[in-house]
């Protein structure tokens, strides 16, 4: 084991010193048998429940308003009998969300990223973010990583991308054996300068939000410039379209792992090597999705909702998570995701009361030739603003077209493009390529 590999497990073991044990041990469950992963999170969950129960004043008023016993929650199947928690139910309800025995936990506090609304503060255990970290290691093993080996980011604030203090920022890059790249400064003259220190670094793994890696991608090809391979990319944060996936492989000339998860919720799943699908992790949280109707289901798409299972500090139990997905089982019974259709806040209403996924612009933009970045906005029910960044070779008579494919969708839409020099980020600098306002009406 060489210097940096030595150097990122004293660092990691330093910070708790059950990690190496911790990371062995979540290795060692990918060759058990999946049903055995889901009956030893039952467990666990019965065990968080009880304690719930007995340290968070608002659960304990839930049980006691429903009429339900801990106990009587034995399985992620129950989980059905307790109502959905929102953003907005914890703001509403901070003080009595928050353990009773709070003071006498280890914790830490964070907030949400911000990208679809205002920022939500919460705490969590230090043993909830050992075992994120860990099942992120574990999940990036499914491309190839080893613990310590090289890796450059290319992301934002919810990636730890932060230069206001440089000197954490060399410490954390030093002891993890990475570069950080922040996605909000990617003008031209940054880009040259990643480019150098990408080549300079030779990372074995390159990191970070879709749309920022996606943007590189697009400038490598559209300069003719060639870039040190890596084993793998792994993208994060934001939807990964096929044409997307396809030009990062090209102009990075590796293998393209996609990945979700939410610090919150505690949930995660980690794009498989054969790239069958994002397999669900166990051992942190439960994932469940669930229909129109609130019933849990295993083949289809629907709402995420996450409970996880280690958070003795804010309790996440039957989380919104806003993002919609398809689940299926595949024949070894390992869940997986299959697709991450977007955010309910990408998701457009029409006037006749039909949803468009917000991936059906992806796929509209894309058979479009100078249009280098959009954003499409739902004002109401009848009114699309499409903002575009177009490149020289931008033929107009194209709106047109893009104005047909989308009224297809409804007719009852009237549609306006508004010419801007570029798409803001969110605070977290990720990009959103459809926004509805609906919910703000």
């Amino acid at each position: 084991m060489n210097f940096h590999k030595n150097l990122f497990m004293l660092t990691h073991s330093a910070f708790d010193y059950r990690f190496k044990t911790l990371y062995e041990q979540l290795k060692e469950n990918l060759s058990k048998n999946y049903q055995e992963l889901i009956e030893e999170q039952n467990a666990k969950l019965r065990e968080f429940i009880s304690n719930t129960y007995k340290n968070v004043p608002y659960y304990h008023q839930i049980f006691t308003d429903l009429n339900i016993r801990p106990e009587e929650i034995r399985s992620r199947k129950e989980l059905e009998y307790l109502p959905i928690l929102t953003k907005q139910k914890i703001r509403d309800n901070f003080k009595d969300i928050i353990a009773k025995n709070l003071s006498s936990q280890r914790y830490f506090e964070n907030r949400t990223s911000g990208s679809t609304g205002d920022p939500l503060r919460y705490f969590y255990s230090k043993y909830d973010r050992l075992i994120g970290g860990c099942l992120l290691y574990r999940g990036w093993s499914f491309g190839g990583y080893e613990l310590g080996d090289k890796m450059v980011f290319i992301a934002g604030a919810s990636l730890g991308i932060n230069f206001k203090n440089k000197l954490i920022t060399k410490l954390h890059e030093t002891t993890r054996n990475l570069k950080k790249l922040s996605s909000f400064d990617m003008d031209e003259n940054s880009l040259l300068r990643y480019r150098d220190i990408i080549n300079a670094f030779k990372p074995k793994f390159i990191r970070g939000y879709v749309s920022s890696i996606y943007a590189y991608a697009q400038w490598l090809e559209e300069n003719q410039l060639t870039i040190h391979s890596p084993v793998a990319v792994f993208t994060t944060a934001e939807k990964l379209l096929p044409h997307m996936s396809q030009k990062i492989s090209e102009a990075f000339n590796c293998q393209v792992y996609d990945n979700y998860g939410l610090n919150d919720g505690g949930i995660s799943a980690y794009e498989l090597p054969d790239q069958s699908g994002l397999r669900i992790d166990t051992e942190r949280a439960i994932l469940e999705v669930i229909d129109d109707d609130g019933r849990q289901i295993y083949e289809g798409s629907g709402r995420i909702i996450a409970t996880g299972l280690h958070n003795n500090a804010l309790p996440f139990i039957r989380y919104d998570t806003g993002d919609i997905g398809t689940i299926s089982i595949k024949p070894d019974g390992t869940h997986v995701l299959t697709e991450i259709l977007g955010r309910q806040e990408e998701m457009l209403q029409t006037p006749e009361g039909k949803i468009v996924h917000g991936v059906f612009f992806g796929y509209v933009f894309r058979a479009m030739n100078g249009i280098s970045n959009y954003q499409v906005i739902q004002e109401d029910l009848y009114h699309l603003t499409i903002k575009l960044v177009t490149e020289e070779n931008f033929d107009m008579s194209q709106l047109k077209a893009i104005r047909k494919l989308i009224q297809n969708r409804s007719l009852e839409w009237q549609i306006h493009f508004d010419y801007v020099e570029e798409i803001d980020t969110s605070e977290a600098g990720k990009y959103r390529y459809v926004i509805s306002r609906l919910r703000d009406k």
